[in-house]
């Protein structure tokens, strides 16, 4: 999808239908945004962890958070949980990414903050209601059927796992749940449910978000409440923190990926064979749902015309509409010559323009362009087969392991010995908790707002894995030409190619018949590092599922702490 410049890959920070993308419930590959959980830790046990504030001639940093690493290089005189491993220094939790220990401490401070006394902090979870007809008619192509109580009961057992593992300086995190009272779209409804998550029900943080519209980011944002996994805002400083990319961002990747593998080269992926000889003829069919939307294309625009490349023609589309829209825009590209179209939208309408094309006889490359959910299985399935065999791109999702392989269902059973409730959206329920634990360790004991930015703000997990994406917050130089401090979280992507024949299940545990590959096993690139060789469609090294994590991805196995 198309957002405004500052929001999520696949938001927008206006009104618009295209903005529910980050919550769409099915991205169990989102669990690779579990790599938050190393927050504070490196892989180099010889240097001291990212974010890690040490303090001088052995006494405690200054907000009190002591890491295992630092009482060690400091000859710290500290205790720490039952369930850090003193071998590694990392907690005992079966994932790559366990974070590092923090010590115990004798005074948390008390009320140090709204929300948050001596013995508890206090966070409000929203939940969409469960009968909404926007987010109905985007979920009725993939049939998630979990329930908002589904949803409850998932975030309460994260919360119960983390509690017991995490460094909490004596606090519990106690959930509150909120549930929308209005649908996706209902801004005026939004923030009155920010209001009353701050004021009534005393926020110190809060957890998701409505799915299409800014009034609850917002909202809290003006009220000093922090916002963690919401809806991306044009100005999310100082509160809003976004777990994907930013649209920005995402053009920046998309825009190298096509200017260093595919401009000036035949359409060799077409479907119509009789492109393959020539030269690529570029368009670009995207989303128009707000005022950001058609800046956001020419900014798109501009930026591959620096480098060269120009499009033949740049098409926005109107979701309600697009059914009756996308005959007549198919036929506009097909009179234009394009041979190689970049799709950005919602996760549903290249049924209908799939379809289309096909109806017209048209079989051009179809060029992903990293917008949310449109790469991922479980929605390319629901596309004409026959065109889609002819589409790749870019993604910032990680390469997929097969279930119960790492990630969010793992972690749930590892504890509870039973799959979370809301299984097929638990990958989109565990990052809220990971990023938000994985701060308040690092964040110390004097708990407050201002200490959980710092520590967010730290966050720098990114390093060469290929089932978890590089993840920070902060300004850590990975896109020097846009604005920082960066609150979106994914920094790298990776390039996929989708194969109709592949046999097994999707993101939701459904089984069939079709999936993405990634190319080079899933490896990522930041920007400026894209290399110039077309891998797509070579099937050598592209993987569609792991069956078990890369060796060096591997993790331990613990017993469940008692």
């Amino acid at each position: 999808m198309m957002p405004s410049s500052s929001s999520p890959s696949g938001s927008e920070g206006g009104n618009g239908l295209r903005r529910w993308g980050p919550l769409v419930a099915i991205v169990a590959v989102l669990a690779l945004v579990a790599g938050v959980v190393l927050l504070g830790g490196d892989d180099d046990d010889d240097e001291a962890s990212p974010g890690t504030t040490e303090a001088e001639s052995g006494e405690p940093a200054a907000n009190g958070a002591i890491s295992f690493s630092q009482a060690e290089e400091q000859g710290l005189d500290v205790e720490f949980s039952d369930t850090c491993d003193t071998e590694t220094g990392r907690l005992m939790m079966p994932n790559y990414f366990a974070p590092e220990c923090y010590a115990n401490v004798e005074d948390n401070g008390g009320a140090t903050d709204d929300g948050v006394t001596a013995d508890s902090i206090k966070v409000v979870v929203y939940l969409a209601p469960d009968n909404d007809p926007i987010l109905d008619f985007i979920l009725g192509s993939i049939q998630n059927d979990d329930t908002s109580d589904d949803f409850q009961a998932t975030y309460e057992g994260y919360a119960e796992i983390f509690n017991r593992v995490y460094q909490t300086y004596g606090r519990t995190v106690e959930l509150e749940f909120l549930r929308g009272s209005g649908n996706a779209t209902d801004a005026e409804a939004a923030r009155a449910d920010a209001i009353r998550a701050a004021e009534e029900m005393g926020a110190f943080a809060v957890w998701s978000s409505p799915a299409i519209n800014a009034g609850w980011s917002e909202e809290l944002n003006a009220r000093g409440v922090l916002c963690i996994g919401c809806f991306g805002i044009p100005e999310p400083e100082p509160n809003v923190f976004v777990t994907v990319a930013s649209q920005d961002q995402t053009n920046v990747h998309l825009s190298e990926y096509i200017v260093k593998k595919l401009a000036g080269r035949p359409a060799i992926h077409a479907g119509d064979e009789a492109l393959h000889d020539q030269e690529r003829v570029f368009a670009h069919l995207w989303i128009e749902a707000s005022p950001d939307s058609a800046p956001n294309a020419e900014e798109f625009r501009e930026r591959l015309a620096a480098e060269g490349v120009e499009l033949a023609d740049s098409i926005p589309f109107d979701i309600a509409r697009a059914g009756e829209q996308a005959p007549g825009i198919i036929t506009r590209l097909k009179e234009a010559g394009v041979t190689s179209l970049i799709i950005q939208g919602d996760p549903s309408t290249p049924a209908l323009f799939t379809q289309a094309a096909t109806a017209q006889e048209w079989f051009p490359e179809w060029i992903v362009g990293g917008s949310a959910l449109m790469d991922t299985t479980a929605f390319a399935r629901s596309y004409d087969q026959e065109q889609w065999s002819h589409a790749f791109g870019i993604s910032s999702l990680a390469a997929r392991t097969a279930p119960g392989v790492g990630g969010s269902q793992a972690i749930y059973d590892w504890y509870f010995d039973t799959l979370p409730p809301a299984d097929q959206s638990s990958g989109v329920i565990l990052p809220n908790p990971l990023i938000f634990f994985g701060a308040l360790q690092l964040a110390g004991p004097n708990l407050t707002t201002e200490a959980m930015v710092d520590a967010l703000y730290q966050i720098n997990l990114v390093d060469d894995t290929i089932t978890q994406p590089g993840f920070a917050y902060g300004d850590h130089g990975y896109y020097p030409m846009l604005e920082s401090p960066d609150h979106f979280g994914i920094e790298d992507f990776t390039e996929i190619w989708y194969d109709p024949t592949v046999p097994g299940i999707d993101e939701i545990d459904r089984d069939g018949v079709g999936a993405y590959r990634y190319v080079d096993g899933g490896r990522r690139y930041l920007p400026g590092a894209w290399p110039e060789e077309d891998r797509a469609f070579d099937p050598e090294g592209a993987i569609a599922v792991y069956a078990e994590p890369p060796e060096r991805e591997a993790v331990r196995d613990y017993p469940r702490p008692e």
